[in-house]
């Protein structure tokens, strides 16, 4: 299979050398900067190409590696040519294939949503770390296996996903990853009204939230769980509730600290929380 990718940015550079480095034949790059096309062909040793049109005509597979807002609009551009038998992908997230190929069947395309669970962050260093990704794919049920097995000969973890659970998966993502950068924000701004500066409260929380991850992922949230919630320690959260100067920081409070009481019941089923449901529910 010659896989071709439109669009140079991050996650065309990282998913193209990935597969490069593991074996996979690369037809090369279009990209809208040609300045990105050559250089995502060379760090790939792969051709550069000047027509999507031409990419699409020498490759099995074409990764459309676009922002989202423009995948559709990429493909609607190449779908005038004869795609019959070719495989078209992107790796939102958030959209499903038939979202973003609308008619592609009609076509005799196959169309998959293959998303990385990894913050893709580089083009030149991120595919380092993409062996230990896992990948959601959701799509044309035929073929579909066939990615499959391609990612695990890569030696990746991977599931097949609904495309009726593709915006529950992203939500699922986003909260494990971007929400989680929220909280991190707040947490450094209150520390620095305690006098620290930005770089010591990132110094401060590193090892807290580092141990805690790690707990988390090897032990379950449950089993993880320490703190005034799992205490109900009522006293506590009423004074952390004071802390805050805005409506909407109690809010992301409250709300987080209800969810977190649904994990400590968990824990400790014989525990009345009833008190502190109460308090966070005012």
């Amino acid at each position: 299979m010659r896989i071709g990718f439109i669009g140079a940015g991050k996650v065309g550079f990282s998913l193209g050398k990935y597969f490069a480095e593991n074996g996979t034949e690369l037809s090369g790059y279009y990209s809208r900067s040609i300045t990105s096309a050559n250089e995502a062909a060379d760090f790939t040793a792969s051709r550069a190409y000047s027509s999507a049109v031409e990419l699409v005509r020498d490759s099995d597979a074409v990764f459309i590696t676009v922002p989202d807002g423009a995948i559709t609009t990429v493909f609607e551009g190449i779908k005038q040519e004869d795609i019959s038998g070719k495989h078209i992908c992107h790796c939102s997230g958030a959209m499903t294939a038939s979202e973003a190929f609308p008619n592609a069947g009609l076509m005799g395309a196959f169309i998959y949503s293959i998303h990385p669970l990894f913050p893709v962050s580089s083009r030149f260093e991120a595919y380092r770390e993409l062996g230990s990704a896992f990948f959601c794919i959701e799509g044309s049920s035929e073929h579909i296996s066939d990615w499959e097995d391609f990612f695990r000969r890569l030696g990746n973890p991977v599931r097949i996903i609904s495309g009726s659970t593709k915006s529950k998966y992203h939500a699922a993502c986003a909260i494990s990853s971007n929400l989680v950068c929220a909280l991190a924000a707040e947490s450094v701004s209150m520390l620095k009204e305690c006098g620290f500066t930005e770089e010591e409260a990132l110094s401060a929380l590193r090892p807290l939230a580092l141990s805690n991850i790690k707990r988390i992922f090897e032990v379950g949230p449950a089993s993880a769980l320490t703190g005034p919630i799992e205490r109900c320690d009522v006293s506590t959260v009423q004074k952390h509730l004071k802390c805050f100067d805005s409506e909407a920081g109690r809010d992301m409070y409250r709300s987080v600290s209800l969810r977190l009481l649904d994990t400590a019941r968990k824990k400790h089923p014989e525990t009345d929380y009833s008190e502190m449901e109460s308090i966070l529910s005012e």
